[in-house]
C-alpha cells in the first residue's frame, strides 16, 4: 500500500510541483494551501507523513503542528520554509517536527528526506522494543511519550526526545558518537547541528538529574558524543 502524505503549501506553483514529484515516486498526495482545511482532513484519516509550509495564512504551520502533536505523536512531521535560522529551527523541532528543510531546496533532496522518514517510521512500527525505563524515581514510557521526572513530575515530550532517550539508554553506559546519534535519530548527519543534540541533553538533565550542572547520567564527551549511565 502506499505511503499517504498531507502536503501543505500555499505557493500555488510550488505545491503543484512538490505533489507531481512525491506522486511519480508513488506516493498517495493530499494536498491544502492552508492549515485549517488541512488540519479537519487530518483529524479524519490516517497519514504517513506530513510536510508543512510554516508560513501560511491563518493558521500557521507551526500552529497545526502543535495541534497534530497533540493527538499524534508518531506521524512524522517535515517542515519547509525560508525561515531556516537556528532559531526557527530549534522551535520547530521544539513542537515536535522531525525535520526542517530550508527554501529554496533541491527536489532530490526533498524525496530523500521523505523516503528516510517514511522509512524510519516503518522500521519504528516493526519493531517492539523497549516501552518504558525505569531509574531511581524516574519513568520513560517509550510508547506514550510520557516521562516521570525526578521530582515526580509527569511530562509529554516530543518523538524526536523519546527517540534519543530511547538510543541513549538501549546503549547504556556506552559513549555515542555526535554523528551516529544524527544519523539513528534524525535520519541524516549534515544538520541539525550538534548544539541541537547539547539542548536536548540540557533539557534531560533538568528533567532527571539532582544537579543538572554536576549530572551523574547524561554526560557529555568532549569532542565525541554522549554517554547515560545510571
Amino acid at each position: 500500500m502506499a505511503s499517504t502524505i498531507l502536503l501543505v503549501e500555499d505557493e500555488k506553483n510550488l505545491l503543484s510541483t512538490i505533489k507531481l514529484n512525491l506522486e511519480l515516486e508513488g506516493y498517495e498526495v493530499i494536498a491544502f494551501m492552508n492549515a485549517e482545511e488541512a488540519w479537519s482532513k487530518f483529524k479524519g484519516a490516517q497519514f504517513s507523513l506530513v510536510v508543512l509550509d510554516v508560513t501560511l495564512p491563518g493558521m500557521s504551520g507551526y500552529e497545526l503542528c502543535e495541534h497534530i502533536r497533540k493527538t499524534d505523536k508518531k506521524t512524522s512531521v517535515l517542515f519547509l520554509t525560508s525561515r531556516s535560522s537556528t532559531d526557527d529551527r530549534i522551535t520547530g523541532l521544539k513542537l515536535g517536527a522531525d525535520d526542517y528543510l530550508g527554501k529554496p531546496f533541491h527536489l532530490e533532496e526533498l524525496l530523500l528526506r521523505v523516503k528516510s522518514l517514511l522509512k524510519r517510521s516503518a522500521n519504528e512500527g516493526e519493531e517492539n522494543g523497549l516501552e518504558e525505563y525505569r531509574f531511581g524515581k524516574c519513568i520513560i514510557n517509550f510508547k506514550t511519550y510520557e516521562i516521570y521526572t525526578l521530582a515526580g513530575e509527569r511530562k509529554e515530550l516530543t518523538k524526536r526526545e523519546i527517540d534519543l532517550l530511547k538510543l541513549l539508554v538501549e546503549r547504556k553506559n556506552e559513549v555515542i558518537p555526535r554523528e551516529l546519534i544524527l544519523k539513528e535519530v534524525w535520519g541524516y548527519d549534515s544538520i541539525p547541528s550538534t548544539r541541537t543534540i547539547d539542548n536536548h541533553i540540557v533539557a534531560f538533565r533538568k528533567y532527571f538529574e539532582e544537579n543538572p550542572k554536576s549530572p551523574i547520567h547524561f554526560h557529555s564527551i568532549r569532542g565525541v558524543g554522549y554517554k547515560f549511565t545510571e
